[in-house]
């Protein structure tokens, strides 16, 4: 057995190919996401909205009234929020109640609650406690259960899952402390020795490993004679020799989550723990999340309801000359941006969720532009809502109620939502991984003409190709049904908010956005990818163009239903009023921006030319290295892991 090797040295160029060979290559199944980005608005992808079974709302809704009573009765927020923990009972509660097993198949022990009832029971729970929502959703939507549904054996399923479905609690650990976004750089390895691997290394920011049973970790399993080698993906005994959870890690909100740093040593893991084979851990991991990403809106959607609930009784209550605060226009803004806000995120939720459980779409853009508007939106709500609330919003709940008024805790939500803009893909990554799936039709047939490592064989092979491809497809771009005023009629019933216009305009503006894509490849071919700040205005209108979209097909089922259709298309006419200011913003800064000057800046900052700029101060920051040092070893520290019996 070898100890770890030191971190793998990387090019910029070699950890972009291990994250292209990661990702899926084809497209089987059609995306509306997809289609959008290249100018197609494939209205019937999406529409008439798909729904769930009787079966499957029967079983939601009886699994929903348990959980609801649960939370009412057993959960206490203010509590966990107060000791940072939740407590064991909740968690045993939560076992018993069948909660760790809603997305497991049934003849595993578990309820087999679709995408749509999971994300609402999450959206639930996260309602009364932020911390329990994570707990949950980091054990079933990344942890072991979620791998082993896509790519476990059948014998793996048969240990594993009951165990995840009534009493273990998993965990993911992929990130290291100098490896995030870059799994390139893994340095955890995982080397053969007979019919085993022994694990080293460290990882960081373990959600639910200081509590977890069981764990996924990825890992380097070195090439050698017999083993293809690669980041491989295993499901590990949390109580194995060797695994010490060395630090319980705190953080500005969600502060009763149990993450921490887990440090392996020598861990034996028997092979047929491995799930998949040599090499494929990244594939896993990233397949895992296009789905995983799904949980993340729900408290995201569960956040705007209430910050819609407190913006409402708070503004009526609340009284400034003369009127109450809500019937003033800058009040009222805001309400009306949290409301229109709100229906649109659950729009974007439950249309992406319920295309997850036909699986008739390929949703992996769906889920990440879901991922990415719920997390950005649901901060901006919860800081108008600080803002409506004035001096309050900044106010704990616990002063608020030591005084004798409501205990509204705005600022803690604040402290909550902030991490969604970081974890399971930040921002910015979200950017750059949404921005290479909306390109892959122009990189699948052009590549090769950008690619500097091909020869001019190949490159006059992609030339024809690629001009054969966009004499079909740029004159696609000219026209369409959004310059048609009839079009999409069945969107503007008598009475009701004409949301055909904005189905009109979402059409022509696919088409813009296609054109402006194109147009940007062919200016800056190859250094297209390191122009991250158009990339991300891209995606950030196909975002918008997604939620305009999930917005007017949710209102029309609703309205279809007779279940409050008309405020349903208020909601959604109001939602797509705002988007398209944004959207009009964002074309502009596609061409009129600051891009080239930031970069001079950074150069400025990064050599040291505005070091003068920073005096004046103090720096309140501790001494010690920027990333902690993560040598293999045995650990010199007390294991602080607590499963929870």
């Amino acid at each position: 057995m070898s100890a770890a090797s030191a971190r793998p040295t990387v090019s910029e160029r070699e950890a972009r190919q291990v994250a292209e060979a990661a990702r899926e290559q084809e497209w089987r199944k059609p995306s509306f996401a997809k289609e959008l980005f290249l100018g197609r608005f494939r209205l019937d992808l999406i529409h008439p909205h798909p729904t769930p079974s009787t079966e499957q709302v029967q079983r939601g809704e009886e699994f929903l009234a348990k959980l609801r009573d649960f939370v009412e009765t057993k959960v206490d927020g203010g509590l966990i929020e107060r000791e940072a923990r939740i407590p064991d009972e909740v968690v045993t509660g939560l076992k018993e109640l069948g909660a760790l097993g809603m997305k497991i198949d049934p003849k595993y022990g578990g309820l087999g609650l679709t995408q749509v009832y999971y994300n609402k029971a999450l959206a639930l729970v996260g309602s009364a406690s932020p911390a329990i929502g994570v707990l949950l959703s980091a054990h079933q939507s990344i942890g072991v259960p979620q791998p082993l549904k896509m790519f476990g054996t059948p014998e793996q399923k048969e240990r594993f899952l009951p165990r995840c479905a009534r009493t273990d609690i998993s965990a993911f650990l992929l990130t290291e402390p100098d490896v995030g976004s870059d799994p390139a750089r893994l340095a955890t390895t995982a080397v053969p020795d007979g019919d085993s691997y022994v694990l080293d290394g460290v990882k960081l920011w373990t959600t639910n490993g200081v509590v977890a049973d069981l764990l996924v970790v990825m890992a380097r399993v070195p090439r050698s004679e017999g083993h293809k080698g690669g980041i491989t993906a295993f499901v590990v005994e949390a109580g194995s020799e060797g695994i010490t959870v060395e630090n319980r890690n705190s953080f500005m909100g969600l502060r009763g989550i149990e993450n921490g740093v887990t440090r392996f040593h020598q861990v034996r893991v028997p092979a047929e723990n491995r799930v998949g084979p040599e090499g494929s851990g990244l594939k896993i991991a990233l397949t895992t999340l296009n789905t995983g990403r799904l949980s993340l809106p729900a408290s995201c959607v569960a956040a705007g309801k209430w910050c819609l609930k407190i913006a409402r009784e708070w503004s009526a209550a609340r009284e400034q000359w003369g009127r109450p605060v809500a019937r003033h226009e800058a009040v009222g803004a805001k309400i009306s941006f949290i409301a229109a806000t709100t229906f649109a995120l659950e729009a974007v939720m439950e249309l992406s969720s319920q295309m997850a459980d036909e699986d008739r779409n390929d949703i992996r853009i769906e889920g990440a532009l879901a991922k990415l508007i719920a997390s950005e939106m649901s901060w901006t709500m919860a800081d108008e809502l600080i803002q409506i609330r004035g001096g309050r919003g900044f106010e704990t709940a616990d002063s608020l109620a030591a005084r004798g008024e409501r205990g509204v805790p705005a600022e803690q939500l604040l402290r909550d939502l902030r991490i969604n803009r970081i974890f399971e893909g930040s921002t910015e990554i979200m950017h750059l991984l949404i921005a290479r799936e909306a390109v892959d039709a122009h990189l699948s047939v052009a590549g090769d003409l950008i690619d500097p490592d091909k020869a001019l064989g190949d490159k006059a092979r992609a030339g024809v190709k690629a001009g054969g491809f966009y004499a079909r497809w740029l004159p696609k771009l000219v026209a369409g049904p959004g310059h048609i005023p009839g079009a999409y009629s069945s969107f503007h019933p008598a009475g009701h908010p004409d949301l055909a216009a904005h189905l009109r305009y979402v059409e022509r503006n696919a088409r813009k956005l296609a054109r402006s894509t194109f147009y940007a490849m062919s200016r800056w071919q190859g250094r297209m990818e390191t122009k991250q700040g158009f990339l991300g205005r891209v995606v950030d209108i196909g975002a918008e163009l997604f939620a305009m979209s999930a917005s007017c097909v949710r209102a029309e089922m609703l309205r279809t239903r007779g279940e409050n259709g008309r405020e349903a298309y208020q909601l959604a006419d109001a939602f797509c009023r705002q988007s398209r200011i944004r959207v009009e913003e964002l074309f502009g800064r596609l061409w009129t921006n600051t891009d080239a000057i930031d970069r001079k800046v950074v150069d400025g900052v990064l050599g040291g030319a505005y070091t003068w700029l920073e005096s004046g101060i103090v720096d309140p920051s501790s001494d010690g290295p920027w990333i902690a040092d993560t040598t293999p070893g045995a650990s010199g520290k007390e294991n602080v892991h607590r499963p929870i019996r």
